[in-house]
């Protein structure tokens, strides 16, 4: 496809920023080599922590603006936790299932605590397109939302079962949509001439063997067991023009206060970055002579 790409490579580009709660922070590591590329993509597509990131950078917030927002959030372990409980659920105990998920996030004011200020409040707004991946829980399938009020699509895509509270959207509700498509460069096919994915899932770390999981860990790694079978699926029939892959699978979905190890480790990536797109590009140019 011919557009206008402002960049090095002479191809477009959209990028696809993968789920994987706190690991997605090394999503800022990649999007900064990008921005140290001079690559402006023309489309983005997130899914989960991908969608919380990525939306902000849809927004107009570089990678380095991103990354100084986070680590001021994350410098401070006691101003951290104070943002978390006023990400908290409010609502009154109705019943006794209610005592079990005493600390429930709401996934509104999460965004609210944890975005960046100035975020647009629709689709519209942004200046790159940008889709949210999550899932429908009343119709049991993948929703992908690239227009209307932006907040509720990306809340309800970080929405994580037993964790974060379901958000209402329209009819239905929306949940994490890493149980679905946890990394959504499919959704961009067409839509550039390069598709860079990002994937933050994960896969075992062998911790803690010895004792039992929690019920809450149960929870959270079942989902990312979940997560890292379809991703395997997706690269095993279709992969992605570019995968960077950055080696955050010794950190868990929750840990955040690892930030400044979780981007050393997708700075680790930067170059593998630029060399994954080198290679795109010199194959769509030996396609367009072929």
């Amino acid at each position: 496809m011919e557009q206008k790409t402002g960049n090095a490579f002479g191809f477009s580009v959209a990028v696809a920023l993968g789920g994987g709660g706190a690991r997605g922070l090394a999503h800022i590591a990649v999007l900064e080599a990008l921005d140290e590329l001079g690559v402006r993509p023309c489309a983005i597509a997130g899914s989960s922590i991908g969608a919380i990131v990525g939306a902000a950078y849809a927004a107009g917030f570089s990678g380095s603006d991103l990354r100084l927002h986070a680590e001021e959030m994350f410098r401070n372990r006691m101003r951290l936790a104070r943002r978390l409980l006023r990400s908290r659920a409010r609502r009154r105990v109705r019943t006794f299932s209610d005592f079990a998920h005493p600390a429930l996030l709401d996934a509104e004011r999460f965004l609210e605590a944890f975005w960046p200020p100035g975020i647009p409040t629709t689709f519209e707004e942004l200046p790159i397109p940008f889709l949210a991946v999550a899932t429908d829980f009343r119709l049991r399938r993948e929703a992908v939302v690239s227009s209307g009020p932006l907040r509720p699509a990306v809340a309800g895509s970080m929405a994580i079962p037993g964790l974060v509270r379901p958000v209402a959207y329209g009819d239905s509700y929306l949940i994490d949509g890493g149980l679905v498509n946890p990394l959504p460069y499919n959704h961009l096919v067409g839509l550039a001439d390069i598709i860079v994915a990002v994937d933050v899932s994960g896969s075992s770390n062998g911790r803690e063997r010895g004792r039992p999981p929690s019920p809450f860990e149960t929870i959270i790694v079942a989902s990312q067991i979940m997560m890292n079978a379809i991703s395997a699926r997706m690269l095993a029939e279709q992969p992605p023009d570019v995968l960077i892959s950055p080696a955050v699978r010794q950190y868990l979905a929750l840990d955040l206060f690892k930030a400044k190890h979780i981007f050393a480790a997708g700075d680790a990536c930067r170059e593998e970055v630029a060399l994954g797109l080198r290679r795109a590009a010199t194959r769509l140019q030996l396609q367009r002579l072929a």
